[in-house]
């Protein structure tokens, strides 16, 4: 009697374990934000100079060259960046992130001249009160 009632329970816990719901699969780790890993290395590049140099960051568009003044990240996949170019007028060039290829070096500021640090914004987080 007691081989029946093992096994009756055996088959309750397969019939139960076959009806419920599968666990869920453990949440993937989630791929870095490229554009706050982009702002990141910018911001520490900067931090390590000094007060009397600055970081020269310019981006190459086809004859174009750019010396980036600000980078605005909207979202996390598009950058856009306000600087000017060789005749000192302002430009703002929009691209995706992962498409950026820009140059920086560090330049000394010439004696009197305050140096120029680049403009980091992200987006305000948005009130979830609201």
């Amino acid at each position: 009697m007691a081989l029946a009632d093992l096994t009756k329970q055996l088959a309750q816990q397969a019939i139960l374990s076959a009806t419920s719901s599968p666990k869920e699969a453990p949440a993937a780790p989630s791929a870095p934000n490229a554009g706050l890993v982009f702002l990141a290395q910018i911001q520490a590049m900067q931090k390590a100079i000094k007060d009397d140099e600055e970081l020269l960051i310019t981006l190459a568009s086809g004859t174009e060259k750019i010396r980036v003044m600000e980078i605005f990240l909207p979202s996390s996949h598009v950058a856009i960046l306000s600087g000017l170019d060789a005749n000192r007028q302002p430009v703002r060039v929009i691209s995706a992130v992962e498409a950026l290829q820009l140059v920086s070096r560090v330049t000394k500021v010439a004696a009197g001249a305050k140096p120029v640090r680049i403009g980091l914004i992200t987006p305000k987080p948005k009130d979830s009160s609201a």
